[in-house]
């Protein structure tokens, strides 16, 4: 998910921001590091027994807003691409249309911003509780029933006016469990964003704040960065309250506030997670996260790159 990362740049920097611009050219020995990162985690996964996981990983660098990860979904070991692909919400650019797209692990890791360095969190739910969004994530119907008409990356986590793919998967699982799929099997139509997903999306958000959901709150730090978003056309300020852009704040579902959701919402959610560098992957189990830099500690899995 493509955020903020241009209000933070000089101008001269803006043609290197575009959401749609290609992914730069891995080298054969970068993707071999890239391919045998993706192995761990998938080994991970298949040890964890379970079926259904909450993936997110570090896309465009937003170190300047204190956000590691960018971009979420879920990954599903009974996907219908391949085990363990990433479920997910895709803003296709040519089509300016969002989509529901599956994509292989290695693809969903070649969208990291470093091809050096990356980093991977995953959540693990209890079997009952992951069945449950199982289903509902497996479910392309209902899925769609969540998609939103119109894409914007910094969307205000409670209006339907734009969605973003972080947005997308906490809707889903808001979805699940609180039960508000039941029942709503007619609001679908056709192949594109449903003409009942608005209001879907409405029982979905106001549940999510019912139940003490907190999206992530993005400091700006300077107002009138937050008007080039008017040269953005994948940004938008409309949908943010007033206040918030008196004080040049977004509020917006990022992987960091869906994690800690889960967390408060989950007992028994676990959490891993993983990290590469040109020598090593580290495996960290629980909670806290990994340092800067990949640095491994005594209770972390290191496994060697060759």
């Amino acid at each position: 998910m493509v955020l903020l990362a241009g209000l933070g740049w000089a101008p001269s920097h803006a043609t290197s921001l575009r959401a749609c611009d290609p992914p730069d050219k891995l080298t054969a020995e970068q993707k071999d590091k890239i391919f045998s990162f993706g192995a761990v985690i998938k080994a991970e996964l298949d040890k964890s027994g379970q079926r259904l996981a909450l993936i997110s990983r570090a896309g465009l660098d937003l170190g300047r807003f204190g956000v590691r990860y960018s971009h979420a979904g879920f990954s599903l070991k009974h996907s219908p691409e391949t085990p363990w692909a990433v479920r997910q919400l895709y803003y296709a650019c040519d089509e300016k249309q969002p989509h529901i797209f599956d994509q292989g692990m290695l693809g969903f890791l070649l969208g990291m911003n470093e091809p050096t360095l990356g980093y991977v969190s995953v959540v693990l739910l209890p079997e009952a509780d992951a069945a449950e969004l199982e289903r509902a994530a497996l479910d392309k119907r209902q899925a769609l029933q969540l998609l939103g008409a119109t894409y914007s990356a910094n969307a205000y986590a409670f209006s339907q006016r734009y969605q973003n793919c972080n947005q997308w998967v906490v809707e889903v699982l808001a979805a699940a469990r609180g039960r508000l799929l039941e029942g709503a099997e007619g609001a679908a139509s056709g192949g594109g964003p449903p003409g009942g997903a608005g209001a879907l999306r409405e029982r979905a958000q106001a549940w999510l704040l019912g139940q003490g959901y907190v999206p992530s709150v993005i400091d700006v730090g300077w107002r009138p960065l937050m008007w080039a978003t008017a040269f953005v056309p994948w940004l938008n300020n409309d949908d943010h309250p007033a206040e918030d852009q008196a004080q040049a704040l977004y509020r917006v579902s990022m992987p960091a506030a869906i994690e800690s959701f889960l967390r408060a919402q989950v007992p028994g959610a676990q959490r891993l997670e993983f990290c590469h560098t040109q020598q090593h992957v580290v495996v960290r189990r629980g909670w806290q996260p990994i340092a800067e830099g990949c640095v491994p500690e005594a209770d972390d899995t290191v496994i060697a790159l060759n």
